[in-house]
């Protein structure tokens, strides 16, 4: 990642704190740059690829592309 990047990340992160109850990044264990998607993957899989949710994604503009959510309905 570069500047540009670090700094929309961080941008993220505070509108995510700001907007607690609507906050889907809870529970993120990684956070990955995909370059090809311009966007952050908020992963919420464990150590060891134990997963019950897909991961949020989020923009570099702050836009949510996906919340996330669990793999499996019950």
């Amino acid at each position: 990642m570069g500047r540009k990047e670090i700094e929309a990340l961080m941008q993220v992160l505070k509108d995510q704190l700001d907007h607690w109850k609507d906050n889907v990044i809870v529970g993120t264990w990684t956070i990955i740059y995909s370059r090809d998607h311009d966007a952050f993957l908020f992963e919420k899989c464990e150590v060891g690829g134990y997963c019950e949710e897909r991961p949020s994604v989020i923009s570099v503009r702050g836009k949510i592309v996906d919340k996330g959510g669990p793999l499996l309905e019950v």
